[in-house]
């Protein structure tokens, strides 16, 4: 039986088994896909909010706020990839100057440091911005983040610290005894001391499992186009438009690793595995985003995606106890701005709903750093030669596009969180992110991953668990 048993491996369940780690507990985490962080944590805008837009005194701007302020020292420990390279919110008609102001007035009661710039500021800042601005609220602790990796590696270093880690398991029943709660899934049965409800999109549904709830997940869909590395600096900041009902709109941004991203759209959708894309949808976010940033080259696309976000009925976070039983904790409705509140939140889980429940003995052998990841494109000349010289699969390219040597997907799959699909090699390393779309690596990485599971090659899957790219043999190659 485990102490703590967390359903859902996005961004809020890893933050919290990370935080859980270092305790003498045993803790399982649990989720129903083939990798961490596949569904909302891996198909998002990416951005750490700064914290100004949530309605002040709502759990959204409480934890924004926090979990914003430790982003410098998480990414550090866990070796993720981020930049605080500001946030501007823009207004292109003079009756939006007056909703600015209230923005900038909301921010000081969230404590959040914002500057109010005019006309002739902006496109100091951004000269690719449209002629029409007219002023922006400028946010400089807002950041970006690799939210893949930043998934994988939380879970990495809770399962290094004593964390267990079970994936393609999908709860299908909960239920209670006297002193224990047990967890059937699709593939066994689990026992714990408490259970922790992360299961993003699908977090009603294991809330309903265990009691009737007043509150649902309404599930709302994204899409975004995603631009090649064509230019560093097309822009500085994310720049956003004024916020709506629907969120904080259509964006336009670098990411972490260079490409340019476009989007979201923002429309509510029956079916939260609906990650369909479509030319109406896609059109309308192109139109807004080209009327913030009007020489956007749509010609450096390389791909569009789609990406659900769970947005909860109560319009805020829903982070306690279960009505019925103090024991069952949901962590539910994480929606924007989710990823810049994961730390702060898997914090306040631990420390302020699990503590009151069973005793935290510090783990004194908890590491909160990751083994070092050895990334060629972030290297000097000289530090990469001294990585082919130390080992030679380091000079053996892969991914032409993006880079990526044979070391490099070698170093993941020897780690206590690997990929087990094309997919969760081309999240964790980027071979296949680039222009071709993996047209040229994913062979090779097809065949990695059979010889390293010690598989056929039309056993090897490309995302979900029996997803194989490989249907038969046509022809014996000697």
């Amino acid at each position: 039986m485990y102490d703590v048993l967390i359903i859902g491996a996005g961004v809020t369940g890893a933050m919290i088994a990370r935080n859980l780690a270092k305790y003498q507990l045993s803790v399982a985490l649990l989720d129903k896909e083939n990798d961490v962080g596949n569904l909302t944590s891996n198909a998002n805008s990416a951005i750490i909010h700064s914290g100004y837009d949530p309605v002040p005194g709502t759990l959204k701007a409480k934890f924004n706020v926090l979990g914003n302020q430790m982003y410098d020292q998480v990414a550090d420990e866990l070796d993720v990839h981020f930049y605080r390279y500001g946030s501007l919110t823009v207004a292109l008609y003079d009756e939006q100057l007056p909703v600015l102001n209230e923005l900038a007035e909301r921010s000081k009661l969230n404590g959040v440091p914002v500057q109010l710039l005019n006309a002739e500021e902006v496109k100091a800042l951004e000269p690719n911005i449209s002629p029409n601005v007219k002023g922006a609220l400028l946010a400089p602790t807002a950041g970006v983040i690799d939210p893949f990796n930043l998934v994988v590696h939380a879970v990495e270093n809770a399962v290094d610290n004593g964390v267990k880690l079970f994936l393609n398991e999908e709860v299908v029943n909960i239920s209670k005894t006297k002193d224990k709660f047990l967890v059937l899934t699709k593939k066994g049965q689990y026992e714990a001391k408490i259970v922790i409800n992360a299961a993003g999109a699908f977090a009603d549904k294991i809330a309903s499992m265990f009691e009737p709830i007043d509150w649902h997940i309404i599930p709302r869909k994204g899409e975004y186009f995603v631009l090649d590395h064509f230019a560093y600096g097309f822009v500085n900041h994310t720049i956003f438009p004024l916020p709506s009902e629907k969120g904080k709109g259509i964006l336009v941004t670098m990411t972490s690793s260079g490409n340019y991203l476009v989007g979201p759209s923002s429309e509510v959708v029956n079916d939260p595995d609906d990650y369909q894309t479509d030319g109406p949808t896609l059109a309308n976010v192109r139109k807004q985003a080209t009327d913030m940033v009007p020489n956007i080259p749509f010609n450096q696309v390389i791909r569009v995606f789609s990406g659900i976000r769970p947005t909860p009925s109560t319009h805020d976070f829903i982070l306690g106890y279960a009505k019925t039983d103090n024991h069952f904790i949901n962590a539910a409705g994480i929606e924007s701005p989710g990823l810049a509140s994961a730390p702060a939140i898997g914090q306040y889980v631990v420390e302020e709903l699990v503590r009151p429940l069973i005793e935290l003995i510090p783990n004194p052998n908890f590491n909160p750093r990751v083994r070092k990841y050895k990334v060629m494109y972030d290297m000097t000349l000289e530090e990469k030669e001294q990585a082919i010289k130390e080992d030679p699969d380091y000079g053996k390219i892969i991914c032409n596009c993006e880079h990526i040597p044979l070391g490099q997907i070698k170093d993941v799959l020897s780690r206590s969180v690997p990929p087990h699909s094309v997919k969760g090699v081309k999240r964790r390393v980027r071979a296949g992110y680039g222009k071709c779309q993996g047209g040229f690596c994913s062979p090779s990485v097809v065949l990695l991953l059979a010889k390293h599971y010690g598989i056929s090659p039309l056993e090897v899957s490309y995302d979900q668990e029996n997803s194989p790219i490989l249907l038969q043999k046509v022809k014996e190659v000697k």
